[in-house]
């Protein structure tokens, strides 16, 4: 029951979320909003308020917003087109068609924000665990325990940092600050250059000494702006992370079967559940701007494919024909029903042990 309440609370938060950036941005140009669905389907539960019907459909794996004048060849009465969605200009569809995504990613920031706020930020301290024998750091006489202070006269005040250091280093000599005790020693160690794989599975060459860290955690306490400006560069480096990785899978560097679907995201809820509340909205995070680079895809029938049709009609002064959507949206419906049938196929197959689970993001 976990997992399902779990899988429900995320997917519906993330649907919700999404549906309301499209609502509230129609609403703002006044465009009349039909319906506000979390789900497809048949209709479960529901109110209606100022023409509007919103409800709760039987399907849990997706949602809409229904706005008058929105399908093709849809007739409009002449007294209502200033409420109808495909009569506002270009830059207004554009922009509530974007709100989606764009909510997806600001829920991402927000939930971010309130992850650092009350409970902190975790910082891995620079601290060494262990030494690997005959490696630079070996014999240059580092040992466990000792605390890293600085790289080459630059403070490090975390393992990220300690890391990033030593990585991005092109000299054949660092200089290392340590902390052994109560006392400050300076080291001087080699790097060699390894082949290591990163978190594609890529083979790339590193410089490393030879040390991993102790595993030590201190909660640094944050204030509001500090946690706002956080939040922002966490939601930007989950950003560009998730979209590497789907340039990865097109490259097929990354292979299709570390996609998955409902299946897949019910069980890492799940999981996440039972590790405590915060974990389950640090995946919700994630989660969230997973779905707004996905929907921002330039596939006909997702958000990115609309958009991509609005720059069109920008820039030729006039909309695509109706053959030509038609056709757009059949090739996208069928690019999305592969994808489903493909994530489903995965999830399956993971259950049956014929694939590898994925790992925890």
């Amino acid at each position: 029951m976990t997992t399902l309440w779990s899988f429900l609370l995320v997917l519906s938060g993330l649907i919700f979320f999404h549906e309301l950036g499209h609502f509230t941005v129609a609403r703002l140009f006044g465009i009349r909003v039909l319906k506000f669905s979390i789900g497809f389907g048949p209709r479960l539960w529901g109110f209606v308020r100022n023409g509007t019907d919103y409800c709760i459909s039987a399907i849990p794996l997706g949602g809409f917003v229904k706005m008058l004048g929105e399908l093709p060849n849809e007739e409009v009465p002449p007294e209502e087109r200033h409420l109808s969605f495909s009569h506002r200009p270009v830059y207004q569809r554009a922009l509530v068609v974007a709100a989606g995504p764009f909510a997806n990613f600001l829920l991402a920031q927000i939930i971010f924000f309130f992850i650092l706020l009350i409970y902190g930020n975790p910082i891995l301290l620079p601290e060494i665990g262990s030494v690997r024998p005959d490696s630079p750091a070996a014999r240059a006489g580092l040992q466990k325990g000792d605390v890293f202070v600085a790289v080459d006269g630059m403070e490090v005040k975390s393992w990220e940092d300690v890391s990033k250091y030593i990585k991005s280093s092109h000299k054949e000599k660092l200089h290392l600050r340590i902390k052994r005790g109560d006392k400050i020693l300076d080291v001087y160690v080699t790097p060699e250059i390894s082949t290591v794989k990163n978190i594609f599975g890529e083979e790339v060459k590193v410089p490393l000494i030879g040390v991993t860290a102790s595993g030590k955690i201190k909660i640094e306490k944050v204030n509001p702006i500090r946690a706002f400006v956080m939040s922002f560069q966490r939601t930007w480096q989950v950003t560009k992370l998730t979209w590497e990785g789907f340039v990865k899978i097109i490259e097929r560097v990354v292979p299709l079967s570390t996609l998955g679907g409902p299946i897949m995201i019910a069980q890492m809820a799940g999981q996440e559940a039972q590790q405590g509340l915060l974990n389950l909205f640090y995946f919700m995070a994630v989660l969230s701007v997973n779905l707004g680079i996905l929907n921002l895809l330039p596939i006909p029938v997702l958000d990115g494919g609309h958009l991509f049709f609005f720059a069109i009609e920008a820039i030729k002064g006039s909309p695509l024909s109706q053959r030509q959507m038609q056709l757009a949206q059949q090739i996208g419906l069928l690019i999305l029903g592969s994808l489903m049938l493909l994530v489903f196929y995965n999830d399956i197959a993971r259950l049956l042990g014929l694939i590898p689970a994925v790992p925890k993001p």
